[in-house]
């Protein structure tokens, strides 16, 4: 059990996938998992642990933002034992040729939060990444499955109404989206020598304004499910 976890040793798999939404941690759990068990309900941010295709695998929701991602991210990795996280959520795009329900994987987390500077107090900035072999393994998955995908920069920014943000020059210096937690998730991967992985769905396209309808989103989102309940699979 940990301050915001209420788990015991044991209830919680190696492998984490990690929605914003805890009501999408359920969905998971219901729709792909067997055997399931919930094993937190602190705050209701639920997190559940069941098999998929005879695997263990847990569900827990994070929360919006990066300090959010970080209390939950880093009390699964030192007190659970926890070795993988993969993100699943949404994102913005901020490119022309990504599309609204295209999947992005981030290879890389740019931040404006003060989180990543103050780890290393000033000194640098440091490039939040994935790890290779979870991006590696995703990607190929989703090609394989005829998914259009984009591997790239991501922006996690600490505001979600930013008007004062330049989208353009993100634009410009090839940042493909904009969502919440990515940088302070592979940040502690990075910390505590794990693993991480942030798969996102465009929801909205923030140069255009398009944006899905909510049978869209289900669809889609089910995809980007998918492919990381499967690069988290062993088999």
């Amino acid at each position: 059990m940990s301050v915001h976890i209420n788990a015991t040793k044991g209830q919680i798999a190696e492998v984490v996938l990690m929605p914003g939404d805890p009501l999408r941690a359920k969905y998971i759990a219901e729709h792909y998992l067997t055997d399931v068990e919930q094993y937190n309900s602190v705050r209701n941010m639920f997190g559940y642990t069941g098999l998929y295709k005879g695997q263990r695998v847990s569900v827990q929701g994070s929360g919006m933002g990066i300090p959010s991602m970080m209390i939950y991210a880093n009390e699964l990795y030192t007190e659970f034992g926890v070795e993988k996280i993969i993100r699943i959520g949404s994102a913005g795009s901020i490119q022309p040729d990504v599309n609204v329900r295209d999947i992005v994987l981030a290879q890389g987390a740019t931040t404006d939060s003060s989180i990543i500077t103050n780890i290393f107090q000033g000194q640098v900035n440091f490039a939040p990444l994935a790890s290779f072999d979870l991006l590696d393994k995703a990607y190929h998955l989703a090609k394989e499955r005829g998914a259009t995908v984009h591997v790239g920069n991501i922006l996690s920014s600490d505001r979600f109404y930013n008007a004062e943000l330049n989208k353009k020059k993100l634009q410009e210096y090839g940042v493909l989206a904009i969502e919440m937690e990515a940088a302070g998730l592979y940040a502690l991967a990075a910390q505590h020598k794990k693993q991480a992985l942030a798969i996102v769905t465009i929801s909205d396209h923030i140069l255009t304004g398009e944006e899905t309808t909510a049978e869209e989103r289900e669809k889609t989102f089910n995809e980007m499910m998918e492919i990381a309940l499967e690069t988290v699979h062993k088999g």
